[in-house]
């Protein structure tokens, strides 16, 4: 289904430059987009900037997963990358994403996320026995990228002695999902090959030895004697390995960035620790590493006074719907408050497979860290990926008194 340009059809709706790799999906211009209207036209098709809409455009029949197009839209229409990207279930729809997410979901239940909390703590205690006494260190490269890491590692099964190997690709991998795709093809192409190739050796090794890791349950899966394919089983550990360590790691350095703003709510944390999970939620509703989530119509629909065309992509802001002061009025970050709900891990058909255990491994992390030091304190020199796509630091030199 080719996608429909927006520039002409809603001439009178603001616009948003959201390919340039400086514009902020957290700026004045998208404010003051979000006041005027629901919906803004960008290069990519429309914005979604409000939270009553994206609530209910997240369901709207009319409407897919929308994030098949985005490697066209960025020019990428063939290659490794684009390949399996047009056959993960991300981008999977009606009876075969039914189909996938019955077998696949028995890997996700609570009982089985509710044994990996321990792992989570001492993967966390452990990274932070290497820099608590300092007083100091780079966030990221201390802390969030290798606890992402290790904790994939946990879920495929594979010694913790992956970590660096599965971090640089699935990292190089994420930058796919950011606005300057179009620049950094070749890097991600090479990425995916060798994190693939990778991947390919684990799943026959669970194939042959199944052990009682994430993947191991994928492998064993059957409802009514169906089961995954091998290719099946190739395709979701290569999303669980890009999609669980980059999503972690950026959320992490975002939500410390959060709290570095807000120490109080560090000391809430620290001295109340069942806030974890809700501390969490805060967070993706406030700095969501994935800023928006797609839709693309299937038939022409009215909805909001204006008539969407087929083939039309919507991108639905997480961080405007979670910071609608229709719904949320002028909510600072609190992670002691009720709110309404916020769409960080999407929603509907398509809500996040994984966020169970997203949601738990940075509960942990956030639990075990403000037990163990002081409010953050940032340096000068934080380094940024766009503020568009998917977000999150770079580096993140914080101070902190250690407890």
């Amino acid at each position: 289904m080719p996608a429909v340009s927006t520039g002409t059809l809603f001439a009178d709706a603001p616009f948003l430059d959201v390919a340039n790799p400086a514009f902020s999906l957290r700026s004045a211009p998208v404010r003051a987009a979000r006041e005027r209207s629901w919906y803004a036209r960008t290069p990519y098709g429309l914005a979604v900037l409000r939270h009553k809409e994206m609530g209910e455009l997240l369901t709207h029949e009319a409407l897919i997963q929308g994030s098949h197009a985005w490697p066209a839209l960025n020019g990428v229409t063939s290659g490794v990358f684009a390949d399996w990207w047009n056959k993960s279930i991300l981008v999977t729809e009606g009876d075969d994403h039914w189909r996938l997410r019955r077998l696949v979901n028995p890997a996700f239940s609570p009982k089985i996320v509710k044994t990996l909390m321990g792992d989570f703590e001492r993967i966390a205690n452990d990274l932070a026995d290497g820099f608590i006494d300092r007083g100091a260190c780079d966030f990221m490269a201390e802390f969030a990228d290798p606890y992402a890491a290790r904790v994939l590692c946990l879920l495929l099964g594979l010694p913790e002695s992956e970590a660096p190997f599965i971090l640089r690709t699935s990292a190089t991998m994420g930058l796919a999902l950011g606005v300057n795709f179009p620049n950094l093809v070749d890097e991600i192409e090479a990425a995916t090959v060798e994190l693939g190739d990778f991947i390919s050796e684990v799943l026959k090794a669970r194939e042959a030895n199944p052990g009682d890791d994430i993947l191991s349950v994928m492998v064993q899966a059957r409802d009514e004697g169906d089961r995954l394919s091998h290719d099946e089983l190739w395709n979701l550990a290569l999303m669980l390995a890009f999609a669980g360590v980059d999503t972690t790691r950026n959320q992490l350095g975002l939500g410390m960035s959060m709290f570095a703003d807000h120490p109080e709510q560090w000391e809430a944390l620290a001295a109340d620790p069942s806030l974890d999970m809700a501390a969490a939620t805060e967070v993706m509703r406030m700095r969501p590493t994935i800023t928006w989530v797609s839709r693309e119509a299937t038939r022409d629909f009215d909805y909001g006074g204006i008539t969407i065309p087929r083939g039309t992509v919507l991108h639905l802001y997480s961080e405007s719907a979670g910071t609608d002061p229709a719904v949320m009025a002028d909510a600072p970050f609190d992670i002691t408050g009720k709110r309404a709900r916020n769409y960080g891990f999407g929603g509907g058909v398509h809500h996040c497979l994984g966020n169970l255990v997203a949601r738990n491994d940075m509960a942990v992390a956030y639990r075990v860290l403000s037990a163990r030091m002081t409010a953050p304190v940032v340096g000068a020199d934080t380094t940024w990926l766009a503020d568009s796509g998917n977000t999150g630091p770079i580096s993140l030199p914080i101070t902190f008194a250690p407890r």
